[in-house]
């Protein structure tokens, strides 16, 4: 099994600079690049800013799984208990996501990591947001460090069909961050693939300042980037396909 993050991580979290690249192959081509920061947090022990600065990072329940409990973990904890994936007592949970900044956040993607009581990868959860404000979580077993394979069940983007695989690497993050999602196999003959790249960088107040000093708002960049991206994908003749009715899974409600 895979052991737990090479470098501990400090309480308080972590920040990633990181590097996103999306690369579209068969019929139309198309790339995008984007620079932003992303918080390794414990959800145990998120952490918590000094009063007027929590505005500057936050992270709330309603942003992951159902929206409905009083915590993340204990939104996660139902997703996986809905699927007979319950965690023992004693585990620990690393997530990779954005903080909520001036109140507004959007995850494209939300990495969980649930390692048991004696530090062994469980589980890894990928939750994925729409820009509708839907989300979808896949379940991983401790593969997904490797690669783990799984059919794709949630429309993300208006230009691609909810067909084909996703080829997931989602290694837990020591020094270096390092994750690659693949999309395969659509009927609409499609290729993507998105990595995130990135390294660790000490979080705290002095941590955050110097990121948002480069990064002024990243959620809100992020939001805006993908609307960006998708009027020049829609003005080069992309079809923008039907949006499928969305289901919620059990546990994300």
């Amino acid at each position: 099994m895979t052991a737990g993050p090479r470098a501990p991580l400090a309480a308080g979290g972590a920040l990633y600079e990181a590097d996103v690249r999306h690369v579209r192959a068969g019929g139309h081509r198309y790339a995008l690049r984007h620079r932003t920061f992303l918080w390794l947090v414990d959800l145990d022990a998120l952490p918590r800013l000094p009063g007027p600065l929590r505005v500057l990072a936050g992270f709330d329940a309603r942003d992951h799984f159902g929206g409905r409990l009083p915590s993340i973990r204990a939104g996660l904890d139902g997703f996986l208990a809905a699927r007979g994936a319950a965690l023992p007592p004693g585990s620990r949970v690393l997530m990779l996501a954005h903080a909520r900044v001036f109140g507004y956040v959007f995850n494209p993607l939300s990495v969980y990591w649930c390692h048991g009581p004696d530090g062994a990868l469980l589980h890894t959860v990928a939750e994925v947001h729409n820009t509708y404000g839907e989300r979808h979580c896949y379940l991983l077993g401790p593969e997904a460090a490797r690669e783990a394979r799984v059919p794709k069940e949630f429309h993300v983007s208006p230009f691609l069909e909810v067909d084909g695989d996703y080829r997931m690497r989602l290694p837990v993050p020591g020094e270096r961050l390092d994750l690659t999602v693949q999309l395969a196999g659509g009927a609409d003959g499609a290729r993507l693939t998105a990595t995130v790249r990135g390294r660790r960088r000490r979080a705290g107040v002095r941590g955050l300042l110097r990121a948002l000093a480069r990064r002024p708002w990243p959620t809100a960049a992020v939001a805006v980037g993908i609307r960006f991206h998708g009027v020049r994908l829609w003005l080069r003749g992309v079809p923008v396909l039907p949006r499928p009715r969305h289901v919620p899974q059990e546990g994300v409600k």
